[in-house]
């Protein structure tokens, strides 16, 4: 497989709003003076109304492109375990919490522009195409002007395509990978790249080259449009900071994904 070229330009999210009530999760205050796209939480995983509000307000204010990060209704576990759910129970799951950020989005005079699935959810759509297509069938349903972000190389970017939805991949800056396009379970040690350094040395590799490093073999090439940053890392700030400064420094511009951005 032929080498992917440079990419110039890149779009730099994470997820936001992953708190309850007067309870934080994250520096998103921070992280939203830092990147270009922000996931907001839908009130599954977290999220409530206020929470929503607020979160979109500060997007507004500096003028990052909003998205709804729906998950499974698990705040326990915060939308990181798998809830058995018939696809049509998934479909409505996910319509519903898009709806309420958009309800939210109205009041804030924000607009949505995509949706990218949380935890979990994201990650069993990844190969399940049942999931992925509920994913895909809730958000034409809601609306088909939303686009989809999803993992590069996913059952979950086919399924979009499929209901003729724009779709951008994305790749995470702070998780490793493994030999078929997936991430390195939580578990494992390893699955969490913490050391902004070495996160950074290997996005500009995967930028210049199209090609993640993987454990236990060769590198394998993924699309991107998109590089994540968990919010609820401890290290998400610091780490934010220095992709953005390193990116900079290489010449590769950080700008939405969505046209207009």
């Amino acid at each position: 497989m032929p080498t992917l070229p440079t990419l110039s330009r890149i779009d730099l999210n994470a997820d936001l709003g992953e708190g309850y009530g007067p309870w934080r999760i994250g520096a998103d205050a921070d992280l939203l003076d830092i990147v270009t796209s922000a996931n907001v939480a839908c009130g599954g995983h977290a999220g409530d109304p206020d929470t929503m509000g607020d979160t979109l307000l500060a997007a507004r204010a500096r003028g990052v492109v909003v998205g709804a990060h729906p998950g499974y209704a698990d705040p326990l576990g915060f939308g990181r375990r798998v809830i058995p759910m018939t696809p049509q129970g998934i479909e409505r799951m996910v319509a519903t919490q898009i709806g309420a950020l958009m309800g939210a989005a109205a009041l804030a005079g924000v607009r949505v522009g995509y949706v990218k699935a949380h935890g979990a959810l994201a990650n069993l759509a990844a190969d399940d195409r049942e999931v992925a297509d509920a994913i895909a069938r809730a958000v034409v349903a809601v609306s088909p002007d939303l686009a989809v972000l999803a993992m590069s190389g996913t059952e979950q970017v086919r399924a979009a395509e499929a209901c003729g939805l724009t779709v951008y991949a994305e790749v995470f800056a702070d998780r490793a990978y493994l030999p078929n396009g997936r991430l390195v379970p939580r578990h494992l040690p390893g699955a969490v790249i913490g050391d902004a350094a070495a996160a950074t040395a290997r996005l500009l590799g995967v930028l210049a080259s199209g090609r993640m490093p993987v454990r236990d073999g060769p590198p394998i090439a993924l699309a991107m449009q998109s590089v994540c940053i968990h919010g609820d890392s401890p290290d998400a700030v610091a780490m934010a900071r220095h992709l953005r400064r390193a990116l900079a420094e290489a010449g590769i511009t950080l700008a939405p994904f969505l046209p207009g951005g």
